[in-house]
């Protein structure tokens, strides 16, 4: 008769009992170190039944303290961002402001005067906290912030479109990641979609041949954030197409997407949409996000005629998509840095990066690349390369960000390898790889970043021995 190769395993009381797990509890919570010693058993059951022999004890447990280690481990994490893209929509997009961090902290410590009138002391409206702001740094007669650019279009068209006709250019009818398409949220809200003019060319007579035959009784201008139609194209200026909308007594919508609030927030990208532009277009209600090339928090910012915004205020979708006090916190804070321009430029690391001259970060490359090769050992290949940045965030696809970058060229692994070991690090490190080489973008990294990619590349060279 076979004996039975479970029986080798060691019980759960002594196993529980190990050195090693015995000093994990100082760090770890007993229920997780147990929950992590039941899935590891299990998982052991399985390989010994299959053939496999049964590890040793010490091995075991240190298997277990590493298991119980990635359960106390959030799943929303730091990373690294060596990619290049500013504003990497699976990174999280626009990284805030030391001052926006701080304000956030002391809005979640405690309470707050959300909405609450610390001078007539009476209930308020969180809207106060940034509307004043957002009207002096645009010239907007009204503002408000909701939870992103998303609900802040399907509130703009539900409050001030629904049953209505609204013309849309065919060239503007955009779909966003997750599947986020004009003419579905545009359903959705109750607006009715009159498409114009062709996809390569509308022109003003289309809009105002829709607003004639009673087709249309608002226009919707969007801005094309994530793509460009080029060649035989003409489009129609947001200018002409707020007198069309003058003329005929209907509102002008514009949901720019991704925008400054104004051109002096961003002068080495002058062609990045601009709000503050938008409303001097003659736009009526003008929306954005908060997280983009504002370089805030998640949210959706709405511009516009008191009149509009104060029906967007009042319907019953703005409680749906209000801003948390978290991101009203950061995006005040953001917005105060925005009062000086040049300041701001500094201080918010969305400005900053995009601003980053090519010679500073290719000083930059330089020291990394330094560091890499001493850290990695001589087994492996450090240069600078030139390489070209993206804004991302589906902001300006075609504006190309000159850079340099420390490139990992040969050595044991290289790239594949590589990459996955600064994929595992205690702080992740996301690069990426082209033509065989190891890519890491000064141009996203904080100062900081650098000595965790050294720690990272010397524990790789620790593992290879």
């Amino acid at each position: 008769m076979c004996e039975n190769p479970l029986r080798a395993l060691p019980k759960m009381d002594v196993l529980l009992s190990h050195p090693t797990l015995v000093s994990a509890r100082e760090t770890i919570p007993y229920g997780l170190i147990r929950q992590a010693a039941r899935d590891t058993l299990e998982e052991v059951r399985r390989t010994v039944l299959a053939g496999a022999a049964v590890p040793p004890v010490d091995a075991l447990a240190g298997e277990i303290a590493s298991a119980a280690r990635a359960l106390c481990r959030p799943g929303l994490r730091k990373v690294i961002n060596a990619t290049g893209v500013v504003l990497h929509t699976n990174l999280g997009r626009a990284p805030l402001a030391p001052q926006a961090a701080e304000a956030v902290r002391a809005a979640a410590e405690g309470y707050s005067n959300l909405e609450y009138d610390l001078d007539r002391a009476c209930r308020g409206s969180r809207h106060s906290h940034v509307e004043a702001l957002l009207c002096s740094l645009t010239g907007s007669e009204a503002a408000m912030a909701v939870n992103n650019n998303a609900a802040a279009v399907f509130l703009m068209l539900s409050a001030l479109a629904a049953g209505k006709g609204v013309a849309v250019s065919r060239g503007e009818l955009v779909e966003i990641g997750g599947a986020f398409r004009v003419p579905e949220i545009m359903e959705a809200s109750g607006a009715v979609l009159r498409e114009v003019g062709t996809t390569n060319k509308t022109r003003r007579a289309d809009y105002e041949r829709a607003l004639l035959s009673q087709e249309a009784q608002a226009l919707l201008k969007v801005h094309t954030s994530n793509y460009q139609i080029v060649g035989f194209t003409e489009d129609t200026p947001l200018s002409q197409l707020a007198g069309l909308a003058a003329a005929h007594g209907v509102p002008l919508l514009c949901d720019l997407g991704s925008c400054v609030l104004s051109p002096a927030a961003l002068p080495a990208l002058p062609a990045a949409p601009s709000a503050a532009a938008a409303l001097a277009d003659g736009a009526d209600v003008v929306c954005f996000s908060g997280d983009k090339l504002l370089g805030g928090p998640q949210a959706g910012v709405v511009l516009g005629k008191k009149r509009y915004i104060d029906a967007m205020k009042r319907h019953p979708l703005a409680r749906v998509v209000r801003i948390d006090k978290l991101s009203l916190a950061a995006l005040e804070a953001t917005l105060l840095l925005l009062r000086d321009p040049e300041a701001a430029r500094e201080a918010l690391p969305v400005l900053s990066m995009l601003g980053a001259r090519p010679e500073d970060l290719r000083g930059r490359a330089e020291g990394l690349a330094a560091g890499l090769s001493a850290a990695l050992g001589p087994d492996y290949t450090v240069s600078v390369l030139p390489c070209a940045g993206q804004v991302g965030g589906g902001s300006m696809p075609n504006e190309a960000l000159p850079g340099f970058c420390a490139a990992v060229t040969a050595g044991p692994g290289v790239p594949e390898g590589l990459e996955a070991a600064f994929r595992r690090h205690a702080v992740p490190i996301l690069c990426r790889i082209h033509h065989g080489a190891l890519l890491l973008d000064v141009r996203t990294l904080a100062a900081e970043d650098e000595a965790e990619i050294l720690r990272a590349a010397e524990a790789v060279r620790e593992t290879s021995r």
